[in-house]
């Protein structure tokens, strides 16, 4: 469904990622972990095309969309739901939720029943359904991030990519951002995931890649990853599970 061969990427002459590819199967979730610095931001942009890759080669349902802009990738069927919860401050939750639906709208992605899509949207993140005629701009951090999750929802996407749902939150907020994922994953969304949890994320997850220095260093089922030691030293000690 998405998939990704020998990508590089740098920021000028800051070479970041150096020849990863990595695969996203149809109705699967797959997690991308490393530590801080290790890459992982820079992948998803370079998938999403907020930045151009060197070289390397993005596939999505089929088609190359390699070194498009962001919005031809959206309209393709990718849905971004980037760090830092970048919502349309001074508008209401609802029209954020429409605005993410925006390319269904213009008939660049199958419309289907958006309607029906808000309402799920509203069910499956019930924070935002009482809060629904707020802006969004008042919402707590944590409500943003749902509003941010529940938007690339709302785009029918192909793949959606979640960069650090739960970066931020107080450790209930995190429990929640995690229930939500996995109730997309029974809705069979196809996800991929970039997350500083790594226990939270392998738990949730299908299959994982380990990101070192711009590198895949260690990928495999998510089970068999949790029971690596060398990925439980280095990831899953003290600090990174809750």
């Amino acid at each position: 469904m998405l998939s990704i061969q020998n990508l590089h990427a740098a920021y000028g002459k800051v070479q970041v990622l150096h020849g990863i590819s990595l695969d996203v199967p149809k109705g699967k979730v797959v997690t991308l972990i490393g530590s801080n610095g290790a890459g992982k931001t820079t992948t998803m942009r370079a998938i999403s095309g907020m930045i151009k890759p060197k070289e390397g080669t993005v596939t999505l349902a089929g088609k190359n969309v390699t070194g498009m802009d962001s919005h031809q990738i959206a309209r393709a069927g990718l849905a971004h739901s980037p760090e830092g919860r970048r919502v349309f401050a001074t508008m209401s939750v609802t029209d954020n939720l429409l605005l993410g639906a925006f390319p269904r709208f213009t008939r660049s992605r199958p419309r289907g029943d958006i309607e029906h899509d808000l309402q799920n949207a509203m069910e499956l993140f019930p924070r935002l359904r009482e809060r629904r005629h707020q802006l969004a701009g008042t919402l707590s951090g944590g409500e943003q991030q749902m509003l941010a999750m529940a938007r690339a929802v709302m785009l029918n996407p192909e793949v959606i990519l979640l960069d650090e749902p739960s970066m931020g939150l107080a450790p209930i907020l995190v429990d929640e951002v995690f229930r939500i994922i996995q109730r997309l994953k029974q809705e069979g969304r196809t996800m991929l995931l970039v997350e500083q949890f790594a226990a939270a994320a392998l738990a949730v997850a299908d299959y994982g890649y380990v990101l070192e220095n711009g590198r895949i260093s260690v990928h495999g089922p998510a089970d068999k990853l949790q029971n690596d030691p060398a990925v439980q030293a280095a990831y899953l000690g003290g600090g990174h599970s809750h």
